[in-house]
């Protein structure tokens, strides 16, 4: 395929029922450039992105590319234009290999069937150009969400694209694969590739792109050069229309006795015996590279995973829990990683996913949905929580990412807690919802909740946590006290002891 010289859009508006997600947005990006695409979740870009994929139609606005308008009624059409995505919610399917993933709906054939050894060797030829040791052989469903990552970028990558789009891709990576990401990303720019890099993390789109893009609210609010002396500051005043001089804003305040106690806790993930305290009213981080152990830990404590050892106290009492219903019956919830797969049920309403575990306490006649109840609930959270949906009834599957994971959080605060963990509750979330949900986890610890986070944001650790355990290879390592915690010492004890 010839490269394009240039992606322009010109004045792209989408309406959905009750919201216009996009208004009239305008911009070009250049061949052999890294354009960046920021804003708050809901700003438009995920929309803007399938678009240009052919996902969506445009309501009115055309893509152009080289200058000349396009349309594309379906995907198929956008990726014979010579465009790829590669999404946030990762369009991978578990129940089939590494391999066919990557060659998904251009598998090599011979004589009309599928030339098993010629996908074997072009699967790693493509695992190798992102620097995966990944056997193709391997289920989607057996990796990590980083892995998996990579296989989705591994995927765009093999069709040779003009135009990549990249939506949250770091969310899950290491350091490591974030570096080898950059120098992918870098290669492509030099080989005349148009890359629109879309990411919540203004460090790296100072560090990547060329230029940038801001929209609010579904508007273009400027397009700006990424230059020397550029601050982040800059770009999120622009984005979210206030200051945020501290996005996570510590507030220290009382912390009580222990609320959650394990002992000796071992299973899948977790191969040597766990000992943790959370006291009421205070937040402690899990530290760990991927593949640590941290969100094998949760699901253990939980109940989502058996355990194969140990015990669990909350508020004193000791607790048997083999179920997640076990967990939420004894005042333990857990907002998972995967918020597609695990925390949300996507095809149904932000009513009925705030409502589906406090619903069995407020039925009628202990078998009746109470539908009264349920809305005034629902529209009472939503309020509470600044979900933005244009109404209750709105699928949960059409909101953005920081939306869901309030509409996850809502849910949870339906229920008498004692505990609340959390895997990566801020992935792929903008700065402004960022600081929003902060502002949730430090309410539950002022209420004398005891809450667990599991996250790779380092800073996220050191901006939030009273106390940082770091999970190291199967088990906890070490309990590093807010004043002791620096960005060097938790790396290091993190690291594998070779």
């Amino acid at each position: 395929m010839a490269k394009a010289s240039s992606l322009e859009f010109s004045n792209i508006s989408k309406d959905f029922p009750g919201v216009r997600a996009l208004d009239e947005v305008s911009f070009t990006a250049s061949a052999s450039s890294v354009h960046g695409l920021i804003g708050e979740n809901g700003a438009g870009k995920s929309t803007l992105l399938k678009i240009l994929g052919g996902i969506y139609p445009a309501s009115s606005g055309t893509v152009k590319l080289d200058g000349s308008p396009r349309w594309f009624e379906n995907t198929q059409q956008a990726f014979d234009a010579g465009i790829s995505l590669i999404h946030q919610e990762l369009q991978l399917v578990d129940e089939m290999t590494v391999e066919e993933n990557l060659f998904l709906g251009h598998m090599p054939r011979r004589f009309g069937i599928i030339h098993k050894r010629l996908l074997r060797r072009k699967a790693l030829e493509q695992l190798e150009v992102i620097g995966e040791d990944i056997s193709p052989s391997v289920k989607i469903r057996d990796l990590s969400i980083a892995k998996r990552q990579m296989v989705e970028i591994a995927k765009a990558l093999s069709r040779g694209s003009n135009i990549i789009a990249f939506d949250e891709p770091t969310s899950s990576l290491t350091e490591m694969e974030t570096k080898r990401l950059f120098a992918i990303i870098n290669g492509l720019k030099q080989g005349g590739v148009v890359v629109i890099y879309v990411s919540h993390r203004m460090e790296e789109v100072l560090r990547i792109c060329d230029a940038v893009t801001i929209l609010r609210d579904g508007k273009c609010v400027d397009t700006v050069e990424v230059r020397p002396g550029l601050e982040k500051d800059e770009l999120i005043k622009k984005m979210v229309g206030r200051e945020i001089s501290d996005i996570y804003d510590y507030r220290p305040r009382d912390i009580g006795e222990a609320a959650l106690e394990v002992k000796g806790l071992c299973g899948r993930g977790v191969t040597r015996p766990v000992d943790l305290s959370v006291r009421a009213g205070e937040i402690v981080g899990l530290f760990g590279l991927v593949g640590a152990g941290r969100t094998e830990l949760m699901k253990l404590i939980y109940g989502a995973v058996k355990k194969s050892s140990g015990t669990v106290r909350v508020m004193g009492r000791q607790v048997d829990i083999n179920t997640p219903a076990d967990a939420i019956n004894c005042g333990i919830t857990f907002c998972p990683e995967d918020r597609k797969a695990e925390g949300l049920v996507a095809i149904q309403s932000v009513k009925d996913n705030v409502n589906i575990s406090a619903r069995r306490l407020h039925t009628k006649m202990k078998c009746l949905v109470d539908n009264k109840w349920e809305l005034t609930n629902a529209e009472q959270m939503s309020r509470r929580l600044a979900v933005k949906t244009p109404s209750v009834y709105q699928q949960v599957k059409n909101l953005s990412g920081g939306n869901q994971q309030k509409v996850i959080l809502a849910r949870w605060l339906c229920e008498d807690i004692s505990v609340m963990l959390l895997d990566e509750p801020t992935r792929g979330i903008d700065v402004g919802a960022k600081n929003e949900i902060y502002g949730i986890l430090f309410g539950l610890a002022r209420q004398g909740k005891a809450v667990l986070v599991a996250s790779s944001e380092m800073q996220e650790m050191l901006g939030i946590c009273d106390r940082v355990l770091v999970v190291r290879q199967g088990g906890i390592v070490a309990s590093v006290n807010r004043e002791d915690a620096t960005e060097e010492n938790l790396l290091k004890l993190a690291l594998p002891v070779s």
